[in-house]
């Protein structure tokens, strides 16, 4: 297929002035019941009420039999540890013979909200400001649900003989790290195996100009305890010879980067291969970095995004300051959350990564390092047909050419994807921009992008079921 290609109108029984009109006339109705799931605070980490997932799921549910699923489930599996995963909803269409079956995959589960009053607006109330919608998971990926159940029902009511297979797969513990994901892939192979998968829980590369995501970095973490004494001791009395734990803590992490703040671990991939940049000034205002702060690193900005590694401390215990006394601290632990470029060995990352740490010199110092996390990188087959089929739908419904581009987050589940079904052609798309501050505060959607997401997968589906894939 071709990105150029037209859209035959007649053959494909809806022309794309139809769809566009039709989703315009329901947008209302999406944004209501996007504005529903957004109001149910539905985290998947163990010290938030778990019940809102499971309300969280039944919304979801519901609205997948609305979109014309013949069956809907919510399944649960555990993870490795034996305990239970978070409740996910597979909806499943069959396909007609001889057609091809697509995943649609978004994850209903959000962040914690973080600090209330940092918000503008109430965390958990969508709520319209301009051309943005504000709320925790407006953006991350209630917005993904809400294009597959969109574009769904779009195409149902004006392709009379769509009869392509659909899935959706709507996972609950996507922002918990995806625990119990690869069980759940073997556990319900059968439901969930598919010809394409989209993934709708990445970002575009601005405000009123779409992207295919080409890349994803990957990534690993480790908790780093330093002690330097066996308990707690007054600073006057015993400050000079020894040295407390955060100051320790504090000398090691400063080896973490070089003068020009790039990683300073040994044995990391790095790469200089983006082909496209940010403009300097555009990055700053979207990132919110201090005017007086020198960026960190050397080459073009999206190659330090996407194709070299990034190391950051997530946590620290520590007293915070209204709670401090004038003592020496004994030990401190701190989390070092690491992304890594594509072509990186998550285990082999950790592994410079705790040589790296016990090669410091912290006066022989206690110094333990556990590993929690790892994940890989993915990098898209750019040659795929689906690929073309994808970025032509983008084009007719943004009115502009798409980019290629990579991410500097992590989805490591996309390697499992690539696993367990190896045939299958997968894009990651999204309705996010440089402004929806996924994960912060004001976390918010742009409609217009928003409404043209869901006619591009409307397109997609459509011309799937005209063309194959």
């Amino acid at each position: 297929m071709s990105t150029n290609s037209t859209f035959d109108a007649a053959k494909n029984g809806v022309d794309i002035s139809s769809l566009k009109s039709h989703i315009d006339s329901n947008f209302e109705q999406i944004l209501e019941e996007l504005s529903s799931l957004v109001s149910i605070p539905s985290i998947a980490w163990e010290s938030f009420d778990p019940q809102n997932l499971e309300k969280s799921a039944e919304a979801v549910a519901a609205l997948a039999k609305d979109a014309g699923m013949e069956s809907v489930e919510i399944l649960r599996e555990p993870a490795e540890n034996g305990a239970m995963g978070a409740p996910a909803v597979v909806a499943r269409r069959k396909a007609a013979e001889g057609k091809p079956t697509v995943l649609l995959y978004a994850h209903h589960d959000v962040q914690p909200p973080g600090n209330a009053e940092d918000w503008n607006t109430p965390v958990f109330e969508a709520t319209k400001v301009g051309d943005r919608l504000f709320g925790r998971g407006a953006a991350d990926d209630k917005a993904g649900i809400m294009v597959h159940i969109a574009a769904l029902r779009a195409v149902l009511d004006l392709v009379d003989d769509f009869g392509v297979g659909v899935t959706y797969f709507f996972e609950g513990e996507e922002e918990a790290g995806s625990p119990s994901f690869r069980n759940f892939l073997e556990a319900h192979q059968d439901k969930l195996a598919a010809d394409v998968i989209v993934v709708a829980d990445s970002s575009n590369w601005a405000v009123g100009t779409p992207a295919l995501t080409s890349s994803l970095r990957g990534m690993c973490a480790a908790e780093i305890t330093v002690r330097s004494l066996k308990h707690a001791v007054h600073s006057g009395m015993f400050g000079g010879p020894v040295l407390d734990a955060p100051l320790l803590a504090a000398k090691l992490i400063s080896t973490f980067h070089d003068a020009d703040g790039a990683v300073a671990v040994d044995g990391l991939v790095a790469n200089d291969s983006a082909e496209v940049d940010f403009d300097e000034d555009q990055f700053r205002n979207d990132s919110g970095v201090l005017d007086s702060f020198n960026l960190a690193g050397t080459g073009k900005i999206t190659d330090r995004l996407w194709n070299k590694p990034a190391l950051s401390v997530i946590g620290m215990d520590i007293p915070n300051v209204d709670q401090s006394s004038n003592t020496l601290i004994p030990q401190t632990r701190f989390k070092v959350s690491m992304r890594l470029a594509p072509g990186q060995d998550p285990a082999e990352a950790l592994q410079a990564l705790e040589a790296h740490v016990k090669g410091v010199d912290l006066r022989g110092a206690q110094v333990d390092f556990e590993a929690t996390e790892a994940g890989n990188a993915y990098k898209a087959d750019l040659d795929a047909s689906a690929n073309d089929t994808a970025r032509w739908a983008l084009e007719q419904a943004w009115g502009v050419v798409p980019v290629n581009m990579g991410l500097g987050g992590s989805i490591p589940f996309i390697a499992d994807l690539l696993e367990v079904f190896p045939k299958a052609q997968i894009l990651v798309t999204g309705v996010e921009d440089p402004d929806s501050r996924a994960h912060s505060a004001n976390e918010s959607l742009h409609l217009g992008d928003f409404q043209h997401a869901i006619e591009a997968e409307a397109l997609l589906l459509a011309r799937i079921n005209a063309e194959g894939v």
